[in-house]
C-alpha cells in the first residue's frame, strides 16, 4: 500500500443522541484537520515541503481561516476508488483574511492522490472561485497537484474547464495569485497562466505542458524536471512566473505583502498606508546618480528607491527581461506603478521581452485602479534579424495598446535618452498621458545625434575635406537645434523641465491631483490587441 492509499474514512462510533451527534461531528473534523495520516504527512515533510494546511495558515491572519465543504468526498467507483473516498476529496478550499482584509483561497493536498483533480475536486474549487468573484475578493491558489485524476477520465478533464473559464471570468475584476508549491503538469499549468501573478519555489516546484519524459522520448532530448520547467527557468527564461524564491515561508509572505498593495477588485482603489517619508524630502542624490552623458550606464533601481516611499516598492519579474523594470510601490502611501528602462542592461533598449514584460504590467494596474508612473531613458528598439523575424513590431505594439487603453493616472518622466518609437511607446504625451515632465538632462528627438547627422548630412559629410571633423560639426548643429533640454518643452510635448531634486514632490502632487482622474473608452465588446 503507497502513502497515497492511506485515505482513513472510517465512520466513528458514537451514541445516538445530540451529544453522541456532536461528538461524532467533532471526531470527523478532527480526522479532516489531521488528513490521510501521519505516514503522508512524513512523506510530505520529507519533501521539504508544508502541509496544504499549513501553507493557509501562513497565508491568512491567524484563526480567521473559514472552510467550505470540508466534508466533500468523492462519487466514483472503478479502478478501486470506491474504496478511497477520503474528506475534502484533496483540496482545501475555503476564505480567511490577509491585514484583516478577505482573500478566498484553495490548496490542493498532495497527500491526497497526490492533489490530482477529479470532479468533486474541481466542483469545490469552482464554487470558491465564484464565491470570490460575487464577494469582489482577492483568490490565492496554493498550488500541489499531480493533474487530472486519470481514474475519472474526462470528467476530470472538464473540472479543468471549469477552472480557465472562471479565471477568464475573473481576469481584471479581482486579483488572482497562483502559488506553485509542488508539480503543475500538462492542462494544470493554464490556470496560473491565466492568473494575474504567478510565485514559485526554487527545487519544490514545476510547471511544463510535457514532462521530461516526453521531452526525451519526442525529441530526444534529456533534461531534468526543474530543469525543463523549475522556478529559475520560468523567472528568468519563459517570464511564466512572476516571483521566485527559496522557501515557502519567504513565498507566502511575499504573497501577503502583493496583497497588501493590491485593491479587492477593479471597483476600489489600493488601499492607502500612512508613511512617515516627507512628501517634499529633496532628491539631492538623484544629481549623482544619473550621468549626464547618454552613454554612461546606471541603475534605475537607485532611482526607484530615491523616489518611492522609504525606497521600499516591489519588483515583478525581476529576473526576466531585465531591460525594463517594471514595479508596485507608494508615494505619500498611495499605491503606483513604476515602469522604468534600465541603462544597466541592453542600455535600456525596448525588445520583444521587455515590451510584452511591460505590457502586462500596465494592463493589470489599469485593471486594478492603480496609477501609473513612467521613467524614459530609452535609446530605442533593439535591433537585429532575431527581433525583426520574432515579431517585434506586433510585440512592441502590445505595450503600445496598453498604454493608450489604460485609464488611470499616467505620468512619464524623461530622465535622459527617449529617442523614436520607443520614446513614443513609452507613455509620451501624444499618446495620452496625463502630464508629463523632464529632466534637464533629457534627450528627446528622432534618433541619436550621431545617426541623425549622417543621414541628413550623408552628402556633406561625403564631400568634405575631412569627413570626420564634418561629421562632428554637423553632430553639434543637430544636437544645438533639436536636441536641447527644452526643444519638447517649448513645443508643449513635456509640460515642464524640471530640477531632478523635486522629482519626488512634482510626482505626489501631480498624482493627487490625477486621483479623481475620470475617462471612458468608447463602447465596444472588447478591443482586439496585437498577439
Amino acid at each position: 500500500m503507497s502513502v497515497l492509499d492511506e485515505v482513513p474514512t472510517e465512520p466513528v462510533a458514537v451514541a445516538n443522541d445530540a451529544r453522541g451527534r456532536v461528538a461524532e461531528l467533532h471526531a470527523i473534523r478532527e480526522q479532516v484537520r489531521r488528513g490521510p495520516s501521519d505516514r503522508a504527512t512524513e512523506a510530505q515533510k520529507a519533501k521539504g515541503k508544508l502541509t496544504a494546511r499549513e501553507r493557509i495558515e501562513l497565508l491568512l491572519d491567524e484563526g480567521s481561516f473559514n472552510e467550505v465543504e470540508p466534508l466533500r468526498r468523492h462519487r466514483a467507483t472503478g479502478f478501486g476508488l470506491e474504496a478511497k473516498r477520503p474528506y475534502t476529496d484533496g483540496v482545501i478550499t475555503g476564505w480567511g483574511t490577509v491585514h484583516g482584509r478577505t482573500v478566498f483561497v484553495y490548496a490542493h493536498d498532495f497527500r491526497i492522490f497526490g492533489g490530482a483533480l477529479g470532479e468533486a475536486h474541481a466542483t469545490k474549487i469552482h464554487k470558491i472561485m465564484d464565491m470570490a468573484i460575487s464577494a469582489g475578493a482577492p483568490l490565492v491558489s496554493l498550488n500541489d497537484g499531480a493533474g487530472a485524476r486519470i481514474q475519472e477520465g474526462v470528467s476530470a478533464l472538464a473540472g479543468y474547464g471549469g477552472i480557465f473559464q472562471r479565471n477568464t471570468r475573473a481576469s481584471g475584476v479581482i486579483p488572482q495569485i497562483s502559488v506553485m508549491l509542488g508539480p503543475c503538469a500538462g492542462g494544470a499549468a493554464y490556470s496560473p497562466a491565466l492568473t494575474d501573478f504567478v510565485f514559485m519555489v526554487r527545487e519544490t516546484s514545476q510547471m511544463f505542458i510535457t514532462g521530461p519524459d516526453v521531452v526525451q522520448a519526442v525529441t530526444g532530448e534529456k533534461i531534468s524536471q526543474n530543469g525543463l520547467g523549475g522556478a529559475d527557468v520560468h523567472s528568468e527564461v519563459s517570464g511564466v512566473s512572476h516571483f521566485a524564491y527559496d522557501d515557502e515561508q519567504t513565498c507566502i509572505e511575499e504573497v501577503r505583502y502583493l496583497l497588501s498593495m493590491l485593491p479587492q477588485n477593479n471597483r476600489e482603489n489600493p488601499p492607502p498606508t500612512p508613511t512617515s517619508d516627507p512628501a517634499d524630502r529633496r532628491g539631492e542624490v538623484l544629481l549623482d546618480l544619473v550621468p549626464a552623458d547618454g552613454n554612461r550606464p546606471y541603475d534605475m533601481h537607485k532611482v526607484i528607491e530615491e523616489l518611492v516611499d522609504d525606497g521600499d516598492y516591489l519588483e515583478i519579474h525581476e529576473r526576466w527581461a531585465r531591460n525594463i523594470i517594471v514595479a508596485l510601490a507608494r508615494l505619500d502611501g498611495q499605491v503606483v506603478g513604476i515602469v522604468a528602462n534600465q541603462p544597466q542592461h541592453l542600455a535600456g533598449v525596448l525588445d520583444i521581452e521587455a515590451s510584452e514584460k511591460a505590457a502586462r504590467f500596465v494592463q493589470m494596474c489599469d485593471a486594478f485602479n492603480i496609477p501609473l508612473v513612467t521613467l524614459l531613458d530609452v535609446p530605442g528598439f533593439l535591433p537585429g534579424v532575431d527581433q525583426e523575424h520574432g515579431g517585434i513590431i506586433r510585440h512592441g505594439a502590445k505595450l503600445l495598446y496598453a498604454y493608450c487603453n489604460a485609464t488611470v493616472p499616467r505620468i512619464s518622466l524623461i530622465l535622459r535618452k527617449a529617442y523614436g518609437g520607443a520614446y513614443i511607446v513609452m507613455d509620451s504625451q501624444s499618446i495620452g498621458a496625463d502630464l508629463t515632465y523632464a529632466w534637464p538632462t533629457n534627450e528627446i528627438a528622432v534618433m541619436g545625434a550621431e545617426g541623425a547627422a549622417n543621414v541628413i548630412f550623408r552628402k556633406q559629410i561625403a564631400e568634405a575635406d575631412d569627413p570626420e571633423a564634418m561629421r562632428t560639426a554637423m553632430v553639434k548643429e543637430y544636437k544645438s537645434e533639436l536636441m536641447h533640454p527644452y526643444y519638447a518643452a517649448e513645443r508643449g510635448l513635456v509640460d515642464d523641465v524640471i530640477d531632478p531634486v523635486d522629482t519626488r514632490e512634482v510626482l505626489i502632487r501631480s498624482l493627487a491631483m490625477l486621483r479623481t482622474k475620470h475617462a471612458d473608452l468608447p463602447s465596444r465588446k472588447h478591443g482586439n490587441p496585437p498577439q
